[in-house]
């Protein structure tokens, strides 16, 4: 079973000997590996039971660092990089040959990040390779945003996780790439569109990945989601709909008597999108545990964050 600490050396030395350690960030826990160690990054996804098809982000402490093992840096993802790192924002850059294939899925751009959380960074510093590191869970699944989470779900599959406390997003980074000039979102995350607009002047919305060779990571129909059923809609018709049905219901901030407290999580009783985010896996999770049929969800205000937190939970009902 997996030791967990902030024993910074001990995961060096199991990431050096090509090791995996669960690793905190801002966003998610990562279950990180060396990413210039083949072996280490077959271990990730035999670990998450992930299909090979589909990506890994690798993490860093520098666009510097970055430079070791990606071609050319063009200069708007140069200003974003210089705007939101470290932070929830992943970068899809043409790679080298010093990055396995493994690791991009064949894909000639590797995603890259510097994430924003002191004792990881601390950690890549301290290390001479980047880190790949998806999400700490099972493939599919739901996220998790604290150590404890990781140990419930993989803490037979490692030797340690670095517990850096409760990630303070909640939600996964944004992916994007440059396209002629243009930043392309591949994924709604911790950097909302508005965030992106203020420093780069072109910004097109996602595109529909084929699911069988998506660009990037976090693409695919059905993802994050928990054991129990998601339905997502206006919940006051869902709640009638399903009046006979043990169900668990997530709102955004409204308080539905008829439902039981153990049963029922609200978001942010201030509206506030930051604090809804934080807390929506932890709340999928929350009400997966229970003895219950189905979980009702609704969809959040589609703006900052919100578009993120309403891109996982359709993934979750998908």
């Amino acid at each position: 079973m997996a030791i967990s600490g902030g024993d910074i050396q001990q995961a060096k030395a199991l990431l050096t000997s090509g090791r995996l350690v669960a690793i905190p960030t801002e966003t998610v826990y990562g279950l990180a590996g060396n990413a210039f160690n083949s072996e280490a990054v077959a271990t990730i996804f035999e670990v998450k039971n992930r299909p090979s098809f589909n990506p890994l982000i690798t993490h860093v402490d520098s666009l510097d660092k970055a430079r070791g093992y990606v071609a050319t840096v063009h200069p708007l993802a140069q200003r974003l990089a210089d705007t939101f790192w470290p932070g929830p924002l992943t970068l899809l850059l043409p790679k080298t040959d010093a990055v396995p294939d493994i690791v991009t899925a064949g894909s000639e751009r590797v995603a890259v990040r510097v994430p924003q959380h002191s004792l990881t960074l601390s950690l890549l510093e301290q290390l001479d390779f980047p880190l790949a590191a998806p999400s700490a869970n099972p493939f599919g699944y739901i996220s998790p945003t604290t150590a404890a989470h990781v140990a419930q779900q993989l803490g037979n599959k490692l030797e340690y996780i670095l517990d850096g406390g409760i990630c303070p997003v909640g939600i996964e980074s944004t992916i994007v790439g440059i396209e002629e000039d243009v930043v392309r979102v591949y994924r709604w995350g911790g950097v909302s569109l508005e965030d992106l607009k203020s420093v780069v002047p072109n910004v097109q919305a996602p595109i529909n990945p084929d699911e069988e060779s998506p660009p990037a990571p976090g693409m695919l129909k059905s993802h994050y989601a928990p054991t129990k059923q998601v339905v997502v809609g206006n919940l006051p018709e869902l709640i009638q709909q399903y009046q006979h049905a043990d169900v668990g219901v997530v709102s955004f901030r409204d308080v539905f008597p008829q439902i039981p407290d153990k049963q029922h999580v609200i978001l942010s009783e201030s509206g506030n999108l930051n604090e809804a985010a934080q807390r929506l896996f932890s709340a999928l999770r929350e009400l997966d545990q229970l003895p219950i049929e189905l979980i009702l969800a609704e969809f959040v205000p589609n703006h900052g964050l919100g578009r993120a937190i309403n891109d996982r939970l359709a993934r979750a009902s998908a």
